[in-house]
């Protein structure tokens, strides 16, 4: 029986709803030994801006029970970079490409849409409103603000900006760390966003017990893996219930039953993460996972899927 995979995330239709997080996938050619990357429903790049980032000292990844802290703190080559040396290979691929991008202001984030705009080759936009381990409202710490996703307003800002500078895809990646995600995604919609992307990752903290430091340089890291699953199932499917956007779920998918949950919950597609630093593969393999999955339920289209979940 043949099943229809596609799905569509504002303007972009893509073949299937499997795609690779930001962050954990580098620019895609260092997998391209490891799996067939055409074969998946888009790249979202690492996160980028306006000018390169170093990131945090190390140690800036630590492991814990079911789960992984990361602080790498978006280190990145700058949009510019990023166009002259990654883009060449990523138009190559016939494979949607997300740029994820970030910046200290509003003003910040457009300039990086707009560098990319100009550049071509790109396909859509994630704007990471969620990052743990960056200071915001400025480049140093000393002049901390709150996290973009933490306030509708500050959401509503930044999705206005740049909505003005694109018609593509425009993405907003919200946080786990607040009381109501349907709000925040109400209001990226309301903003002018296509989609929302969610959870990032949540604040966290291994501490070295004998040196009773923390493990990371950084203090804190981003919590993400299986550990943190059931919590992102939930909050997709609130927020899939506060909008009419799709809604794209992130967050511990290892194996295609993880995935199906996020779908079922509402998510029109899935982005895998940390299971990219386990298994290079755990993407196509989750792909094959659904069209088995569809096949032995006699299900024909992944509509038949999203939002399925049963009262």
């Amino acid at each position: 029986m043949g099943i229809n995979l596609e799905t569509n995330i504002g303007k972009l239709k893509l073949k299937n709803p499997v795609l690779v997080a930001s962050g954990t996938f580098g620019y895609a050619k260092e997998f391209e030994s490891l799996m067939d990357l055409t074969k998946l429903g888009g790249i979202v790049t690492k996160t980028l801006t306006v000018k390169p980032r170093l990131g945090n000292p190390p140690p800036r990844i630590v492991e814990t029970p079911s789960g992984l802290l990361n602080a790498i703190g978006l280190q990145n080559v700058g949009v510019d970079a990023f166009i002259k040396e990654k883009l060449p290979y990523l138009k190559k691929l016939k494979v949607p490409i997300i740029a994820s991008v970030m910046g200290y202001s509003a003003e910040e984030f457009v300039r990086c849409v707009d560098t990319l705009e100009k550049a071509g080759g790109i396909d859509g936009f994630e704007l990471n409103l969620s990052c743990p381990n960056v200071p915001y409202g400025s480049a140093t710490a000393k002049n901390r603000a709150r996290m973009f996703a933490h306030d509708e307003r500050l959401i509503e800002e930044v999705v206005r900006a740049t909505r003005k500078w694109t018609a593509k895809t425009l993405i907003a990646k919200l946080g786990p760390d607040v009381s109501d995600i349907g709000k925040m995604a109400k209001a990226a919609e309301a903003a002018g966003a296509d989609a929302v992307s969610l959870i990032n990752t949540f604040i966290a903290m291994v501490i070295d017990v004998k040196s009773r430091r923390p493990v990371l340089a950084n203090k804190t890291g981003g919590l993400s893996g299986p550990c943190i699953r059931p919590i992102a199932v939930a909050m997709t499917w609130e927020a899939a219930k506060n909008v009419k956007i799709p809604v794209i779920g992130i967050g511990g998918i290892m194996d295609a039953k993880d995935a199906l949950e996020f779908l079922i919950a509402g998510a029109s597609a899935i982005q895998v993460g940390t299971a990219n630093f386990m298994n290079p593969s755990a993407s196509t393999e989750i792909l094959q996972g659904i069209g088995d999955f569809m096949k032995k339920e006699k299900i024909k289209t992944l509509k038949e899927i999203i939002g399925s979940l049963r009262a």
